[in-house]
C-alpha cells in the first residue's frame, strides 16, 4: 500500500523550478511519484513507506530550494 505525504517547499518560481525539485525527490528510494505545484510550494510525494524529512530535505536541498 502506497503512502502519499505533502510538503511545502519555497523558492520555486517556473516550471523548471518543479522539474528539479520532481526530479531530486524521485531519487529517493521508494518513491513512485511526485507532483509539484510551484504556486502553492506544494510538494505531494506518493512512496511505498513513509519518508523521512532528512532524505526529503536533503533533496529539495540538492535541488536549490528549502523544504520550509
Amino acid at each position: 500500500m502506497s503512502e502519499q505525504s505533502t510538503w511545502q517547499v519555497t523558492g520555486m518560481t517556473c516550471a523548471h523550478c518543479a522539474a528539479s525539485v520532481a526530479e531530486e525527490i524521485g531519487e529517493i528510494p521508494g518513491v513512485e511519484d511526485v507532483d509539484v505545484t510551484v504556486e502553492t510550494g506544494a510538494v505531494v510525494v506518493t512512496s511505498a513507506a513513509p519518508l523521512e524529512r532528512g532524505a526529503v530535505e536533503a533533496a529539495v536541498v540538492e535541488a536549490g530550494y528549502q523544504l520550509a
